[in-house]
C-alpha cells in the first residue's frame, strides 16, 4: 500500500502540473486576451467557493471561530505582505496575460522576483490539499479538482505574458516546471508535518492557506480578469463558484 504522505505528495504533483498545462496552451496558443481573462475570472470563482465550502468549513469544524479566524486573518496579512513585496522587485503583474510583465532589461532581477511569486501563490493551496488526508486518509478531491481547475487558467495568463515580455522557453516552462514539484512537496508536508500538531493548529494552518488564497485571488487574478472581461468577468466568476459548488455537494 503507497503510504498516506506519499499519497499527499502525488495530489498535490497533479494539482501543480495544471500550470503546465495552462502555460504550454498560453505559449502556443494564440488566445485573445479577453478569453485569456474569462478563463481567469472562472477559475478565480472555482477557487473562492473551493476555500469558501471547503477550507473555511473544515477548518470551522476542526477548531472553531478563534482558530479558524486567526489563521484566516494572519494567512491573508502574510500573503499581502510577501506579495506587496515581491510588486515591488518586479512580479506585480506576473499573471498578466498582456504586455504588462517586465522584460529582464527593463527591470533586472524582476524574473525571479516572478518566480518567487508564482510559488507563494501555489504554496497554500498544495498544503491544503495535504491536511486534507490527514482524518479518514483521503484526499479531499473537491479540493484537488479546484486547485487543478484553478491553476490552468493561471499558469495560461502568467505564460502568456511571459511570452509577451520576451522571456524564454526554458524559462517559463521551468518555473511552471519548479512549482509542480514544489506544489507535490508542499502537499507532501502538509500532510507529514501537520498530522503530528493539534487540532487547534490544524485548524488554524487550513484557515491560513484560505486567507492566502483569497488574498492571492483579490491580487492577481481578478485584476487580469476584469481588465480584460469586465463586462462579463462577474457572470464567469460566478459560474467558476457554481460549478465548485456543485462539486463539493457530490463530493459530500
Amino acid at each position: 500500500m503507497i503510504p498516506l504522505w506519499l499519497q499527499a505528495g502525488f495530489w498535490g504533483l497533479l494539482g501543480g502540473s495544471a500550470l503546465l498545462l495552462g502555460a504550454a496552451i498560453g505559449y502556443y496558443a494564440k488566445l485573445p486576451q479577453r478569453l485569456i481573462a474569462a478563463i481567469m475570472a472562472f477559475g478565480a470563482g472555482v477557487l473562492i467557493s473551493a476555500l469558501a465550502f471547503e477550507l473555511m468549513n473544515e477548518a470551522y469544524k476542526r477548531g472553531g471561530f478563534d482558530s479558524t479566524a486567526i489563521g484566516f486573518i494572519s494567512g491573508a496579512a502574510i500573503y499581502t505582505l510577501a506579495n506587496w513585496y515581491l510588486a515591488h522587485q518586479g512580479a506585480r503583474h506576473r499573471k498578466r496575460s498582456g504586455k504588462h510583465q517586465p522584460s529582464e532589461d527593463e527591470d533586472s532581477g524582476s524574473g525571479l522576483a516572478i518566480a518567487i511569486g508564482a510559488l507563494l501563490d501555489g504554496i497554500p493551496e498544495s498544503i491544503a490539499i495535504g491536511i486534507s488526508m490527514i482524518e479518514g486518509g483521503t484526499v479531499s478531491w473537491v479540493t484537488v479538482a479546484a486547485v487543478f481547475l484553478s491553476n490552468v487558467p493561471e499558469g495560461l495568463s502568467s505564460a502568456a505574458g511571459m511570452k509577451q515580455s520576451g522571456r524564454s522557453l526554458r524559462y517559463i516552462f521551468g518555473i511552471w516546471g519548479l512549482i509542480a514539484v514544489v506544489s507535490g512537496a508542499a502537499a507532501l508536508s502538509g500532510y507529514a508535518l501537520f498530522s503530528h500538531f493539534s487540532t487547534e493548529v490544524v485548524a488554524a494552518t487550513i484557515a491560513i492557506a484560505a486567507g492566502a488564497i483569497l488574498a492571492m485571488i483579490s491580487d492577481t487574478m481578478m485584476p487580469e480578469a476584469f481588465e480584460q472581461a469586465h463586462d462579463f468577468a462577474g457572470l464567469v466568476t460566478v459560474c467558476g463558484f457554481l460549478a465548485a459548488f456543485v462539486l463539493s455537494k457530490l463530493g459530500g
